[in-house]
């Protein structure tokens, strides 16, 4: 069981300092039991400038975003969330951490919109999600959820049981992490994480509509932009995917790791010999301040 606090952890709660052991949230919550909640998962890294939030406008935009678009209050500008989670960071003594921001509703047993909701900021240190080898993966059973009953663009609460169960598929049978398709049988993403897939030198990942848009697969964009890496957004059948020279799995927990097989399926390229490995590379450099942002990049929409 991870642990992701003790005693003397602190997190920021509603404007307040307050120690994670003794914060407290009504048993009554919307959020709770309808799942009704807007997260984000954003990293700071220890730089040579000191301690630095990844792409922190942009995660705390979609924060918001993601809360507005499933009519849940959003007062906080993100100037007073990023001077908090520096705070944070810094009150937990972290500098490379992990960051979850939670907006989340009071006590509502009705199926009505909230009318206010809270905000909770909590800090842990926590090492590469999927682990820094290469990822035995599985198909899963299960897709992601139609976007026409779901708001696929948000990063909300109840968006993620369809993640774990999808994910404890793949851990019963034995791999490391799943992949799940769209409605249409086209590739979609991982539980938690946006997917690429290598082809002669260029890179193709699944085109915006039936994933969430990840700050990290944009950035993936932009760095390949840089490189001279040509990147195509187009809807992907299984059989392409599994006909690719190299595969990886992108996002602010996960970062950037590559595939060794799909269902057993070795993917023929040397990870170490891909320009895939060359984005994982620049990825690490970006986010620990050893190389300046790139610009955004458009991409070939198929």
């Amino acid at each position: 069981m991870a642990n992701y606090y003790n005693e003397h952890t602190i997190l920021y709660l509603d404007g307040q300092y307050v120690k994670a052991s003794e914060a407290k949230t009504d048993l009554f919550g919307q959020s709770l039991h309808y799942g009704y909640s807007a997260f984000e998962g954003i990293r700071a890294y220890r730089t040579d400038h000191g301690t630095s939030i990844f792409k922190a406008e942009e995660h705390y935009n979609r924060l918001r975003a993601s809360a507005q678009s499933v009519h849940i209050p959003y007062p906080w500008t993100n100037e007073e969330l990023i001077e908090a989670t520096y705070h944070i960071l810094d009150k937990n003594g972290l500098e490379d951490a992990y960051i979850r921001p939670l907006v989340f509703c009071p006590a509502n047993m009705s199926l009505q919109k909230a009318t206010s909701s809270h905000i909770m900021i909590a800090v842990w240190d926590w090492g590469a999600y999927l682990g820094e080898k290469l990822l035995r993966v599985s198909l899963s059973s299960y897709q992601r959820p139609n976007p026409k009953g779901f708001m696929i663009q948000a990063k909300v609460g109840g968006h993620y049981v369809n993640s774990i169960i999808a994910c404890q598929e793949a851990k019963d049978k034995g791999y490391d992490e799943a992949l799940l398709l769209d409605m249409n049988d086209f590739v979609a993403e991982g539980p938690g994480a946006n997917v690429f897939y290598e082809k002669n030198g260029q890179l193709f990942t699944p085109a915006l509509g039936n994933i969430l848009a990840g700050i990290t697969r944009a950035t993936v964009i932009e760095i390949a932009a840089e490189l001279g890496i040509p990147v195509t957004e187009k809807q992907i059948a299984i059989d392409e995917l599994r006909q690719a020279d190299a595969v990886f799995y992108c996002g602010t927990a996960a970062e950037v790791i590559g595939w060794e097989s799909l269902d057993d399926l070795k993917f023929p390229l040397k990870w170490n010999d891909s320009v895939s490995r060359k984005i994982q590379l620049a990825y690490k450099d970006l986010v620990t301040g050893k190389k300046l942002e790139p610009q955004k990049q458009e991409t070939v929409a198929v």
